[in-house]
């Protein structure tokens, strides 16, 4: 396929961005313009020659502009092989003059929905002659050249100049596949639409999936494998993708996957008392709130310190220089806030490798919406894990009531053992992770590895007793024996949260009313895998 001389020019926009330069050159080349509407007036405003669609069709624009460019002389014009003789004698007898470059964008459908706008407006911002002229020209891009994105407009001109005012079919070609991406993303954010917002469904027959690439990343979980980001369509509040990056060098996909992890959690302490969150592998390995960032970021680190070597960070609240200070003594891979004063910017900048990343607000973390994992030949997808509990909804099954305090540390505990890989156990006291065992086959090891990494940190700070002595343990998931309760007794805890809900439940009471333990059941389990 050859080059193609651009001499007729179809332009109909929403997004007026770049039209009128993009307009002023193709008209300094000779190029016809034939536009509708809105695009006509700017056009035509910066003193452009302009043919009305109407004009082109014979037929005026009608019901409010719903059709205006669904014509024979539009799709003849676009879809013509030019060189098949049955075709460009029809072109001859009905008069069909061929578009040899068309610039749409569609309507703005995306936008009118964030706006909150009503269902009829919703409606009326349904592109349709829009994506039918993108999908002919698409098709026959052999012969005509497709712009969806003013981002192109430069490859284009840059294209004309170099080709003497034609295209080349490389580059016709690489236009025709965004374009059809186009009109694809557009169609699945429709589909979204009735299925979620009009129609409430939870799981759409037809899940139409749809996002765009923010960067390609150096690599992905191995060297070996590549990687990108990609942020979806719609609505998607103050995520790790969103966030402003001040400072060090790129992020790479375990990076992304590390401080989302971090944000998650964080985010569960959203308004409240400053927190520090740390960690490795998706994991938390440290956990703490307290009066300042500072002290809140040496509770955390306290929890385990061996870990938090090449960690992640996220806080709470707005970084201060101290705690900014105080992180920097270790070496730390990303910190994720939501601000950072001048004197938390100027310590993180003597550490250029440093990530730093203000998100500007934190997520909320009872939002809605899917996930989605990809298993071999198909796509697992389920709500998102929002669920919630608050002191109302424990349950005490124990003989000794839980105090107080014990009730604190027992939500504390639970809020992190949420975001900790199953199987999951916690300890945690005073608003302070003691220890946290993570990713075992089974419960009981997971609590002697808490219980290890508290004995651990005592030992590293020459604490009398570790931190578990006196603690709440959270478990993800009910106890199935009484193995990994005793286990946690053993460390010294002495309240105990966990769902409740196995066949095994009386026993498992039995062992921590025998161990003078107290106990609450929230009813709602936690994996997380």
């Amino acid at each position: 396929m050859g080059n193609v001389t651009i001499r007729r020019a179809l332009l109909s926009v929403s997004d007026k961005a770049g039209l009128v330069e993009l307009g002023q050159v193709l008209s300094q080349r000779g190029v016809e313009l034939v536009s509708t509407g809105g695009t006509a007036k700017a056009l035509r405003d910066a003193g452009l020659a302009v043919m009305d669609i109407s004009d082109l069709t014979g037929f005026p624009e009608m019901m409010d502009g719903r059709v205006k460019t669904l014509h024979p002389k539009v799709h003849g014009g676009l879809l013509a092989v030019r060189d098949n003789p049955e075709h460009a004698a029809a072109m001859a007898k009905h008069e069909i003059g061929a578009i040899d470059l068309v610039v749409v964008n569609l309507y703005p459908f995306e936008a009118t929905v964030a706006k909150g706008a009503e269902r009829d407006e919703v409606i009326e911002n349904i592109d349709i002659g829009g994506p039918s002229m993108v999908r002919s020209a698409a098709k026959n891009h052999a012969y005509v050249t497709i712009l969806t994105d003013p981002a192109d407009y430069a490859g284009l001109l840059a294209e004309l100049e170099a080709q003497d005012g034609a295209t080349t079919y490389d580059f016709r070609r690489k236009m025709a596949g965004k374009a059809y991406a186009a009109t694809a993303a557009y169609d699945a954010m429709i589909s979204q639409w009735f299925a979620f917002a009009d129609q409430g469904e939870t799981f759409p027959e037809m899940l139409a999936i749809t996002a765009t690439r923010r960067e390609e990343l150096r690599y992905g979980e191995n060297p070996h494998q590549r990687a990108a980001l990609y942020v979806p369509k719609g609505p998607h509040g103050n995520g790790i993708a969103q966030a402003r990056q001040l400072q060090g060098k790129e992020l790479s996909y375990n990076n992304y996957n590390d401080a989302d992890a971090a944000l998650e959690l964080c985010a569960e302490f959203r308004g409240q008392d400053p927190a520090v969150i740390i960690v490795k592998h998706a994991n938390p390995c440290g956990v703490a709130q307290g009066s300042s960032l500072l002290e809140a970021w040496n509770g955390a680190l306290q929890c385990d310190s061996v870990s938090a070597f090449g960690g992640i960070v996220a806080v709470n609240a707005k970084l201060d220089g101290a705690t900014a200070a105080a992180i920097c003594e270790i070496f730390t891979e990303v910190v994720v806030a939501p601000d950072a004063d001048e004197d938390a910017i100027a310590a993180f900048a003597k550490k250029k490798n440093l990530r730093l990343l203000l998100t500007g607000d934190l997520p909320d973390p009872r939002r809605p919406g899917l996930s989605v994992k990809q298993i071999t030949g198909g796509l697992l997808v389920q709500s998102r894990d929002n669920g919630a509990i608050t002191l109302d909804d424990l349950k005490v099954v124990t003989k000794r009531q839980p105090s107080e305090q014990e009730l604190k540390d027992c939500l504390f505990a639970w809020t992190v053992a949420r975001h900790v890989k199953s199987n999951a156990i916690v300890y945690a006291k005073d608003g302070i992770t003691a220890g946290i065992g993570a990713g075992q086959m089974n419960r009981r090891d997971s609590s002697r590895i808490a219980a290890m990494k508290a004995a651990e940190a005592a030992e590293k700070y020459g604490w009398a007793q570790s931190r578990a002595f006196g603690s709440a343990v959270a478990s993800d998931a009910f106890f199935p024996f009484a193995d990994g309760l005793l286990a946690a007794a053993e460390a010294g805890a002495t309240a105990v949260i966990q769902p409740g809900g196995s066949m095994r439940d009386q026993e498992v009471i039995d062992a921590a009313d025998a161990a003078g333990l107290a106990m609450v059941f929230t009813g709602m389990r936690h994996f997380r895998h």
